[in-house]
């Protein structure tokens, strides 16, 4: 038998979200009263979120605050997830205001900039994503979707409980589908007008309710610059916390050339030759043109192209 032909390289773990230093002991979840006594333990850290917001201390910043933090805020065990373990002490999310967080005379920082702008640890950035995720969840669906009653967190917040009609309630993650479209030396990218002057990255969309991966990459293609799409290879993922996304890069195979670009999507959309795009990478394009920046998956599959991927 053939040996399997795995990835040289982890791609995931180089894109911004995609890396932590937690271990999430999903098998201890069932179990209040060890939670209880983890809540407990002075050197037990939480991650307080505050919409797209967390709490920070020191230089570079560091989101793990101390419990008891949360506790002089009155939050208790029943607002608190449970993210797991580092070093075998636990880790919480827990919900509050940046009103509260100027009480405290605690610091705050953009969830988004503190990744993307690399001033937090990138074994952390796992963690930020898992607890903003989280903690938007569970501020959006206090209610029961089958009858409106109020629910309760359980399972160390990894599922909510309806005590009227004993419904169960799990957190949700958004696939996304974001692919670069290849033609031999070519590849297709597009802009949106949000985007810094001059920056192309890869197509991307929502993937919809039953449908498989690879068919989401060939319809967001068409509908966004006509192109047919045949064959699709998956080559990375990464955790989009805005608010509870999964990205999924693929490379996809053109089988058809003339584009036609969605206005109401994209602003520009064109192929690049590999050199073109190995330029944007490096920030020496003749025109100035860029892609994005590491933190981001759609930099990883273009420089994966580039690389001969």
């Amino acid at each position: 038998m053939a040996p399997i032909d795995f990835p040289p390289v982890d791609l995931s773990r180089l894109t911004g979200y995609g890396r932590t230093r937690t271990d999430r002991t999903a098998e201890r979840r069932h179990d209040a009263a060890w939670i209880e006594a983890l809540w407990q333990q002075p050197e037990t850290g939480v991650v307080l979120v505050a919409a797209d917001h967390v709490a920070v201390a020191g230089d570079p910043p560091v989101i793990v605050r101390p419990a008891a933090l949360a506790r002089s805020l009155g939050r208790t065990l029943e607002e608190a997830v449970f993210l797991g373990l580092e070093d075998g002490q636990g880790r919480f999310a827990v919900p509050f205001t940046l009103e509260e967080a100027a009480q405290l005379g605690e610091a705050t920082a953009d969830t988004r900039s503190l990744a993307s702008e690399g001033r937090l640890a990138p074994d952390e950035q796992g963690l930020l994503a898992q607890a903003r995720s989280l903690v938007y969840w569970h501020q959006s669906h206090r209610f029961c979707s089958v009858c409106g009653n109020a629910t309760r967190l359980t399972e160390g917040g990894y599922r909510r409980d309806c005590p009227a009609c004993g419904a169960h309630h799990f957190p949700r993650t958004d696939p996304v589908a974001i692919m670069l479209v290849v033609d031999d030396e070519r590849c297709v990218l597009g802009r949106q007008a949000r985007f810094a002057p001059g920056m192309y990255s890869c197509l991307a969309g929502f993937i919809e309710p039953g449908e498989t991966i690879e068919d989401a990459v060939r319809r967001e293609v068409r509908e966004e610059s006509h192109i047919r799409v045949g064959r699709v290879r998956y080559l990375a993922s990464q955790p989009w916390p805005f608010p509870a996304s999964l990205m999924i890069g693929c490379l996809g195979e053109a089988l058809t050339r003339d584009i036609r670009r969605d206005d109401a999507e994209l602003e520009d959309c064109r192929w690049f030759s590999r050199d073109e795009v190995r330029a944007m990478l490096e920030g020496t394009h003749p025109e100035g043109l860029t892609g994005p920046k590491p933190f981001a998956i759609a930099h990883h599959l273009m420089a994966a192209w580039v690389a001969g991927g």
